[in-house]
């Protein structure tokens, strides 16, 4: 059988490794043949190896940008399987296009279904996508893409101030109020519920820790084992109220932190 010559474009090098190990451990048959790791480097390797490859795993958010900036670059003329952290995009747009998705944290199984689709859609039937899929892909996609909040306007000793997002530690609830407490230890009364912030806010940097805390990835210090399976986050600056995060959702919260 004729090798399937596979390219990956992933910043994370641990991520890279173990979607190279995984293909390679499915099929005998894969070749990887280039592992990339930033858009301007992926629009150089496809202007100079139009046809050379026969399928692309590609990561959404690179070090340089967003990976739809390689298509507006370079023709990219296979199947593209993309690899996501987020799994609140409009993703079934470009599924009926015959492209798939895989949602981190991946596994074996996940992996072995998307290249299943693209045998059954492409490989088989011997056939190449023209450019004009990636095109309805690429604006598909960019506009499902949800776009998350950047910053608060607040009530402020009489005034209305602006507070970025990512200044914000954690946010919490308390006798039906909500508060964000930036990292410089000011605290601002937010009108939004918990709920609605955890729509609002980039799942990547945010973490629901439970119904009190929405706590945020570089407030964290460390998290120690608590009781009956429980974990203690320690933040900064430290909330009068102790952050636990519940046995259910241990490894949601493993998982988000090690991504």
């Amino acid at each position: 059988m004729k090798a399937l010559r596979i390219v990956l474009i992933e910043d994370e090098p641990v991520t890279a490794r173990n979607l190279a190990h995984i293909l390679e451990h499915l099929d005998e048959n894969i070749s990887i043949i280039s592992m990339l790791t930033g858009v301007k480097e992926a629009v150089g390797w496809f202007n100079a190896h139009l046809h050379h490859y026969d399928l692309v795993f590609m990561d959404i958010r690179l070090t340089d940008g967003l990976s739809f900036e390689i298509f507006k670059q370079a023709r990219v003329n296979r199947p593209v399987i993309f690899v996501t952290a987020y799994n609140d995009y409009a993703i079934e747009a470009f599924k009926n296009n015959g492209i798939d998705y895989i949602l981190k944290p991946f596994n074996e199984q996940e992996v072995a279904r998307a290249l299943q689709k693209f045998e059954t859609l492409f490989r088989s039937a011997e056939q190449v996508p023209d450019g004009s899929m990636f095109t309805r892909l690429l604006e598909q996609f960019q506009a499902s893409v949800k776009s998350y909040k950047k910053s608060f306007l607040v009530h402020y000793r009489d005034k209305l101030v602006p507070v970025e997002t990512v200044k914000i530690a954690w946010f919490y609830t308390e006798s039906e109020m909500v508060y964000g407490h930036t990292f410089d230890g000011k605290q601002y009364i937010l009108d939004f519920t918990l709920e609605q912030l955890e729509q609002q806010l980039d799942p990547q940097l945010f973490f629901r820790a439970n119904r009190q805390f929405i706590i945020n990835r570089a407030a964290i210090l460390e998290a120690d084992f608590y009781f009956n399976g429980r974990l203690s986050v320690k933040v900064k600056p430290e909330p009068a109220e102790r952050i636990l995060i519940s046995k259910a959702r241990v490894p949601e919260f493993k998982s988000w932190m090690n991504t």
